[in-house]
């Protein structure tokens, strides 16, 4: 993933990075809001990590979550209502 965690699906991924974090409040979700930046210094603060382990944590719970085909899935689900809806818009 890029430096936005699926903006668009945050409110679907927030509850899995909340599943992982347990530690992260709905406050820290909302100030998140999908940056990998933010994300990623809420838990080096709430979890005590080091910036490079913070870093690993999350790319392996990235990995995890694209090999579960969570991530995409999401997007592709998301993508193929988008075109359903605008075709529906130009007949």
């Amino acid at each position: 993933m890029n430096k936005e965690i699926l903006k668009g699906d945050w409110n679907i991924v927030k509850g899995k990075v909340k599943e992982k974090w347990g530690k992260l409040t709905d406050d820290d979700l909302t100030a998140i809001n999908g940056k990998k930046e933010i994300l990623l210094g809420t838990l080096q603060k709430k979890y005590g990590l080091a910036k490079e382990k913070a870093e690993q944590e999350l790319n392996e719970w990235e990995k995890s979550c694209c090999d579960n085909n969570f991530c995409s899935e999401e997007r592709h689900h998301h993508h193929d209502e988008e075109h359903h809806h605008t075709g529906n818009k130009t007949r």
